[in-house]
């Protein structure tokens, strides 16, 4: 048995979800001092994006699919049950459970204690966030459960691959069964803009790294790091500038857009994590198939929601609660499949 411990969160990651209070607060008071300048920014569009968050949109998706290598979709025989599992739940059972959770929640249980008017905002926001399995912070959670770590570079590049030809008719289905139109032209837009050519760039990228060596990527890598998560927060001032006023207004709208994320990720996770066993998969292919299973790309699900419906829009805001508690939950993720490790590896004679 493998007695490696764990891996250790960066001070940084350890507090991200402090970092993007922090960015609430900031955005919401850039928002109350500065309308006029919030408001020009927002007006910098060309075919409904907006050009400032666009190149946010880049700087922090990019260096994330750096990493990712194609060339480990060779592997995909090398751990079958685990892949099949993650699959089956990223793509047939998340999103369609969250446009059910999204529907039972946000249409029927919580709508008399939000805004009427984005009610159809917010569940479209939800689906954006579970129809995007995870490419970045899944490499971080495999890392603190001793996940193997070729599975994981197989299943975000599997994830990535299928996300260029999947993602647009899964979100545009789930929308058109919730009853909400779908601009079908900008949904194209934003897959072409945020996944085809950040992955050609990034790609492209890639191999002029590794063409200098492998201690000049890893320190490329080391340098760029810090990229995603800076213009990760900085879009995230943006949007909560925006939607500030929104906010003070209706200050229980978080919490509650935060019920049907907290019990899609509880849920996948563990489905994901019980069908490994059931299979008889490993341990550290299991760990990392129920963290993919349960964890979202929510860069991509952030740009694409302030494409469609903008930047005060209620699926913004719906993106962005995913963002909020995607650290403690996942570090809770982490804790539970790493104590039960015993339990899991138990087979009856």
């Amino acid at each position: 048995m493998n007695k490696t411990p764990p891996a250790a969160l960066s001070t940084f990651e350890r507090y991200l979800t402090l970092w993007v209070f922090a960015c609430i607060v900031a955005g919401i008071a850039l928002g109350q001092a500065l309308p006029g300048p919030v408001q020009w920014i927002g007006r910098l569009e060309i075919a409904r994006v907006n050009l400032p968050v666009g190149l946010l949109i880049w700087v922090m998706i990019i260096p994330m699919l750096v990493k990712v290598d194609f060339g480990a979709l060779g592997q995909v025989r090398r751990h079958v049950r685990g892949i099949a599992v993650t699959l089956f739940v990223n793509w047939l059972v998340k999103p369609f459970s969250m446009a059910l959770l999204a529907w039972l929640f946000i249409r029927q249980l919580f709508a008399p204690y939000l805004p009427a008017g984005q009610i159809d905002s917010y569940i479209a926001g939800l689906i954006l966030l579970a129809a995007a399995p995870c490419t970045a912070m899944v490499f971080v959670w495999s890392r603190l459960t001793n996940g193997d770590p070729l599975f994981t570079l197989t299943q975000v590049a599997l994830n990535d691959t299928i996300m260029v030809f999947a993602f647009a008719p899964l979100v545009g289905l789930l929308l058109g069964i919730s009853a909400i139109h779908v601009p079908w032209d900008t949904l194209l837009t934003s897959v072409v803009l945020y996944i085809v050519i950040p992955v050609i760039l990034a790609q492209l990228w890639r191999r002029t790294l590794l063409s200098r060596g492998q201690d000049a990527f890893d320190a490329a890598m080391a340098r760029i790091g810090p990229w995603s998560t800076a213009a990760l927060l900085a879009t995230l001032v943006l949007l909560f500038a925006f939607q500030g006023e929104a906010i003070l207004r209706q200050p229980l709208v978080i919490a509650l857009l935060a019920v049907p994320i907290l019990i899609q990720v509880f849920f996948n996770s563990a489905l994901a994590y019980l069908l490994n066993r059931r299979l008889g998969e490993q341990h550290n292919v299991a760990c990392p198939s129920a963290l993919i299973g349960a964890s979202n790309f929510f860069e991509l699900a952030v740009a694409t929601a302030i494409s469609l419906f903008g930047f005060e829009s209620g699926a913004a805001l719906a993106t962005v609660v995913g963002v909020l508690i995607e650290v403690p939950v996942m570090l809770l993720v982490v804790r539970v499949v790493n104590r039960s490790r015993g339990w899991y590896e138990h087979r009856a004679a």
